[in-house]
């Protein structure tokens, strides 16, 4: 790496919150590091590859929340990984090139990449448009959600029932965010602890019970009557699409 990369790569620290896995994409060694530094410092669990080969094995193995994608790449390059990608998930996928003609912008966004990062760049704004996208992703395509009576603003992570704002603790917030994200789909137990709490979580399943009752209290009219978190029984929990759904 050189003197210049080394000094804008960033001081470790342990995430706030746990975020997904990031696949980045890029055979140039120093700009992979680079990347791979400041989107772990963000919370990211990073894998990299070096051509396009790897890059779809790797995707498939372990289904990224997101993919920053280099297109000069040894083998397969990267708009046939986009395309390939884009057959089979609509995961947020960043695209980080030299090429920064409107021809090439066009192509990448037609092939369905959510944003195009051209070089030289910013690593704390290529950072900023990832979050985003994945945002985006996590919410939808939504930043405000509401059911009923309740509002829930995934952008500035507030909460009304009514005219009341409903105050919830960092743990709350993020299961709330998990569910209402996609309402009417059903999680495990499991697949809410490791959006929650990320995959070192070492406690037990029904830890994830606990929250919910939590959140029932102050997001429910009738906590025993639940709305809004609803049960389904022997699988997990989802968010409903209107305040009067049943399981």
């Amino acid at each position: 790496m050189t003197r210049e990369a080394a000094a804008l790569r960033p001081p470790r620290r342990w995430p706030t919150v746990p975020l997904g896995t990031a696949l980045v994409v890029e055979d140039e060694p120093e700009i992979a590091r680079l990347v791979q530094g400041y989107l772990e410092r963000e919370g990211f669990r990073v894998t990299v590859a070096s051509d396009g080969t790897q890059a779809l094995e790797l995707f498939a193995r372990l289904h990224p929340e997101v993919v920053v994608l280099d297109l000069m790449l040894p083998g397969t390059d990267g708009w046939e990984v986009c395309r390939r990608i884009r057959e089979r998930s609509r995961c947020p996928v960043v695209m980080l090139t030299a090429r920064d003609g409107v021809d090439d912008r066009v192509q990448g966004l037609e092939l369905g990449a959510d944003d195009y990062v051209t070089k030289p760049f910013s690593p704390r704004e290529l950072v900023a448009r990832v979050r985003a996208v994945v945002r985006r992703h996590r919410w939808g395509g939504r930043e405000v959600l509401r059911v009923g009576e309740l509002v829930v603003d995934f952008r500035r992570r507030r909460v009304r029932r009514g005219h009341k704002r409903v105050e919830l603790t960092p743990t709350e917030w993020k299961l709330l965010e998990v569910l209402a994200s996609q309402p009417g789909h059903v999680l495990t137990r499991w697949q809410i602890i490791e959006r929650v709490y990320g995959e070192s979580f070492e406690g037990f399943e029904r830890t994830v019970d606990v929250h919910v009752k939590n959140l029932r209290q102050k997001l429910e009219p009738n906590p025993q009557q639940p709305r809004y978190v609803l049960t389904v029984h022997g699988v997990g929990y989802k968010f409903a699409k209107t305040p009067h759904e049943s399981v």
